[in-house]
């Protein structure tokens, strides 16, 4: 009796279907793109998401020779934009606009998130955005020191504004706290709609301080309304360079806290339309007018590689999980 005796009619349709789709994947896989590719911005236009996939996705259309369309998808801080994208086909077709709030934040915090940090195809980190803290030109406050000694000499004096709690603005301004060994409510919040207002609070004198997106405050940054005392990369930023960064005032610890931008994609997409995407990635690194639409918003590029992107986004999730817990966030 022969091998194929005990092989089931059954079995050899299997067999074949699977083949076949086997077959129809690498097709598929080859000719992407051949229609519009959709960028999902899970935040309203305007904010660092939106400007970020619109810089990105002029460089792609370029590179992949289709159109590829930014479209925003806001609310429940960037879940709902999230959660569509995690429901899309993993064709390609559908991909997301990443950030550390809706991508590292809310997953730790949020227990019963329809999304976990890594549901998702990893395809490149994009840019940081760095954090800064400011206030108005007019404060008595020159430098960080100032500020911080300011708050440890009258603890509860002091208030800064915020998105709310359990956001990136937020999270700064309680892990200064902390870091100065002081209370929650050493230095009021003050909750504001988002960043762009809080910037506003502190231009209108109605908060001391403020700890967001250099985005929302660059332009009054350089039009000398604000005053920057401390941002958070590593390495300074050429858009401020006499600010100092959180290292060199002591407190090195507020570099967890920065903005980034990613490209993720829903899960089990192929490796080879990920590769795809990969060479658009070192292709804008190279771009001049990719890195200049960077420039335009306060990133600072920072294009890595899908298992280094899956890293850094790890390491983001665990940071933001154990300084929810230590500052009693929720």
């Amino acid at each position: 009796m022969k091998l194929k005796d005990f092989i089931s009619p059954r079995f050899n349709a299997t067999v074949i279907c699977l083949a076949v789709m086997g077959i129809a994947s690498a097709v598929s896989a080859q000719s992407y793109p051949n229609k519009p590719i959709t960028i999902v911005a899970p935040f309203v236009a305007g904010g660092d998401a939106d400007q970020s996939a619109r810089n990105l996705a002029t460089v792609a259309q370029n590179v992949l020779k289709q159109s590829v369309i930014v479209v925003n998808k806001g609310g429940a801080s960037g879940a709902i934009g999230s959660q569509f994208v995690k429901d899309a086909a993993p064709d390609g077709y559908t991909l997301l606009l990443a950030r550390v709030g809706s991508q590292a934040v809310l997953p730790a915090m949020k227990s019963d998130l329809s999304y976990k940090w890594n549901d998702f195809t990893f395809i490149g980190l994009l840019e940081l955005n760095p954090v800064v803290c400011v206030v108005n030109a007019e404060s008595p406050y020159k430098t960080f020191e100032d500020l911080t000694k300011a708050i440890t000499a009258q603890p509860g004096k002091l208030n800064y504004s915020s998105s709310g709690p359990g956001t990136i603005l937020n999270f700064a301004s309680q892990l200064i706290l902390q870091s100065l060994k002081l209370k929650p409510d050493a230095a009021m919040n003050v909750s504001y709609k988002g960043g762009s207002e809080a910037v506003v609070a502190v231009l209108a004198k109605e908060v001391d301080f403020s700890c967001g997106n250099l985005t929302s405050a660059l332009t009054q940054i350089n039009s000398s309304k604000l005053r920057a005392l401390v941002v958070t990369t590593p390495e300074r930023v050429k858009e401020i360079p006499t600010v100092p960064t959180a290292k060199e005032v002591g407190m090195p610890q507020l570099e967890a806290i920065v903005g980034w931008s990613a490209l993720y994609g829903p899960p089990k997409m192929s490796p080879e339309i990920v590769n795809k995407w990969v060479e658009v990635l070192g292709i804008a690194d190279k771009d001049a007018n990719w890195q200049a639409g960077n420039v335009r918003y306060g990133g600072i590029p920072r294009i890595l590689s899908p298992m280094d992107t899956e890293k850094f986004a790890v390491s983001q999730y665990v940071t933001y999980s154990k300084l929810s817990s230590q500052l009693g966030i929720k």
